[in-house]
């Protein structure tokens, strides 16, 4: 499933799967964490105000210039990236760049039969390991469109997928405008079969009408997923059904719209372009680096 270059199997769920995922996923209630299975704490994530501040980007500078190279790498490429997805990741400022507001724009454009986007990693940069982690988001729309704010596990490709661990701290299928997800790959725990759940919009309404902050609260042996500071799973090794848990190590930060795939399926003749992802800050607190 992975091809020469080194890349991530992502979730290959289908629709009927997907639509399973969320009848079953815990809907959040204010300030309340839903006890999962041998998980649940009961206690909402320590609020940022409280915590300290380790690490940001504030993609603070002048509009269409380049993230900061001392944060973010840029994977470029196309051929699937091991699920069937039709984007190429290219460098270019046409796909990734600040705007001159404090913001930095992943954009997905159409070009010609294909389509182009952007994939940046902390990868040998920023490697967090446990503490606070998030980002305020406001997502791309469409049918066949694949936003994603997630980490790998600072050891890949050393230690190959799905053992390196992988943690999903946001991600939509543009099929489901108002419902974001949240996962955990691991061994024995990936692909189609993950520890996963989902975080549905209050009101119902589409997650990229407007900014959102995305999180977890990381700690030994335990992570919290929170959408604007509502906590709405948690998961910890009494979740993995005695497989190893791969979570206490550091993990580096990846942001890509992905295009087409076996999960959101296709563009169609609905979904419009470009599309952009506006990231307004990534930040960490509480780690160790």
């Amino acid at each position: 499933m992975r091809s020469s270059r080194i890349r991530t199997i992502r979730t290959t769920l289908t629709a009927t799967a997907a639509l399973a995922l969320v009848l079953s996923a815990p809907l959040a209630a204010p300030a309340a964490v839903p006890d999962a299975e041998g998980g649940g704490s009961g206690q909402a994530p320590k609020a940022p105000e409280a915590a300290a501040l380790t690490w940001s980007d504030e993609f603070d500078g002048a509009a269409g210039s380049a993230p900061n190279a001392a944060n973010w790498n840029h994977e470029t490429g196309g051929g699937g990236w091991g699920n069937n997805e039709l984007q190429t990741y290219t460098d270019s400022r046409e796909n990734s760049a600040l705007d001159g507001n404090g913001n930095l724009v992943i954009t997905a454009r159409r070009n010609g039969s294909g389509y182009t986007s952007a994939r940046m990693t902390t990868k040998g940069k920023v490697q967090p390991k446990y503490g606070r982690l998030e980002a305020r988001i406001q997502i791309p729309r469409g049918q066949g469109i694949w936003p994603a704010f997630w980490m790998l596990g600072g050891q890949f490709p050393n230690t190959p997928w799905p053992d390196s661990g992988e943690i999903d701290i946001m991600e939509n299928v543009g099929y489901e405008p108002h419902i974001v997800h949240g996962t955990l790959h691991g061994p024995g725990y990936s692909g189609g079969n993950p520890i996963t759940g989902s975080y549905m919009h209050p009101q119902g309404w589409s997650f990229a009408d407007t900014f959102h902050t995305f999180a977890v609260d990381w700690q030994p042996g335990s992570i919290t997923w929170s959408v604007d500071g509502v906590a709405y799973q948690t998961f910890t090794t009494a979740n993995t059904g005695g497989n190893p848990w791969v979570f206490d190590q550091p993990f580096f930060f990846i942001l890509n719209v992905a295009v087409g795939g076996n999960w959101p399926g296709n563009p169609d003749g609905s979904t419009q372009f470009p599309q952009s992802m506006v990231v307004d800050y990534v930040r960490v607190y509480d780690s160790q680096l």
